[in-house]
């Protein structure tokens, strides 16, 4: 028997949760479906948890808007809903001289991107703030934060069900099929369904992509290649050396292996970069040799011992080990892209994907119609 829904999110990660939620308030009936046992088991709930200005990323690139957009957002929307989250600030540094060029393209970077607010602090002014950092420049950024994801998950969770929302966990889409003016979808799990939508939003994470082409109708030609990202995260044995987040100037696919704080005062460095053929959430302890080289550049006092393993995330690119694809954008792709009414698809949604996740729902719900 084939029930008929008008929206259909899949994903319940915080940006599947955050379009849903816009959708809900708009008047829309919206069901969730997602493969696990709870909220933002993937992606989402290994990553850094900060709340990023928007530095990094090309004029006008939908990582860039969405980013900026979303950090206000954001911010509002933590103080609002009791959402547990702290304004740190972050320093990008320079250890040598020579990196100080990098530095300086990232603020022209965020310049152009809208974020003005960054300011340069010299050698004596960085023994003052952060004694333990050896660094010869860096660039404060005051707007860079940290945040509870579960948290800011559940606040979107409890808002979309008081508008009428649902989650069915437990509920991994297995095919469908475009029809009759809409998407049909088939479930497996204990519970199989067969829901047939005008609107779906397919925000699967990692696998958006083999979702996609489980899908009769859509073009194949629209699907981009997947790529995994396997970042690892060591944690810190012992009490913090810095107040601030830290972080190295950036290096090709990644921000460097940088120094952050969860709410909870701990601190926790990575990720890494390494590339995997298929989601793989082991923690290989061999890299934290890398890790001593690369904090030690603006950490002389870290100890040996001192880095106990953490966790693993994969962030899905859009492009792979060659460089020149590293930064791909975000990809919210619509009717004008594939030629079907009420899709949406969200390709490549990593890193600033959950600062962004308030703006992406306003871009989504655009697309769809919705105000």
């Amino acid at each position: 028997m084939t029930e008929t829904v008008d929206c259909i999110v899949v994903g319940a990660g915080v940006v599947g949760l955050a379009i849903a939620r816009r959708l809900a308030i708009a008047g829309r009936e919206v069901i969730v479906l997602e493969a696990a046992n709870d909220i933002g088991t993937g992606t989402s709930s290994r990553n850094s948890e900060v709340i990023h200005a928007g530095i990094y990323y090309a004029k006008g690139s939908l990582k860039a808007t969405c980013c900026v957009a979303g950090k206000t957002n954001l911010y509002k929307y933590c103080e609002s809903h009791g959402v547990a989250h702290k304004r740190l600030g972050k320093l990008v540094v320079a250890t040598t001289e020579q990196e100080i060029s990098a530095l300086e393209a990232t603020k022209q970077k965020a310049a152009a991107n809208g974020v003005t607010d960054l300011t340069w602090v010299d050698t004596d002014e960085l023994q003052d703030l952060e004694p333990n950092l050896h660094a010869v420049r860096a660039l404060l950024s005051p707007s860079t934060g940290i945040i509870d994801s579960h948290g800011l998950m559940l606040a979107f969770q409890g808002d979309m069900e008081a508008h009428g929302g649902m989650i069915a966990f437990m509920s991994p889409v297995v095919g469908g099929r475009v029809e009759n003016g809409g998407i049909t979808i088939e479930t497996g799990g204990t519970n199989a369904m067969t829901l047939h939508c005008r609107t779906m939003i397919n925000s699967a994470g990692l696998g958006a992509q083999p979702l996609a082409h489980t899908i009769s109708g859509i073009p194949k030609n629209t699907i981009p290649p997947l790529f995994y990202a396997k970042g690892t995260y060591f944690t810190l044995t012992g009490k913090s050396p810095f107040n601030h987040l830290i972080y190295p100037v950036p290096v090709p696919g990644g921000l460097g292996t940088h120094s952050t704080l969860d709410l909870g005062g701990q601190t926790k460095f990575g990720p890494d970069v390494s590339w995997v053929d298929e989601p793989d959430y082991e923690i290989d302890t061999a890299r934290a040799d890398s890790f001593y080289d690369a904090i030690r550049r603006y950490w002389r006092g870290l100890s040996d011992g001192a880095l106990q393993p953490g966790y693993v995330g994969i962030r899905p690119k859009l492009g792979g080990p060659d460089q020149a694809k590293y930064a791909a954008d975000f990809m919210i792709q619509g009717p004008t892209k594939h030629g079907i009414a009420g899709l949406i698809n969200l390709y490549g949604i990593e890193s600033p994907g959950l600062t962004s996740s308030l703006a992406i729902a306003d871009k989504v719900a655009e697309q769809v119609g919705v105000v």
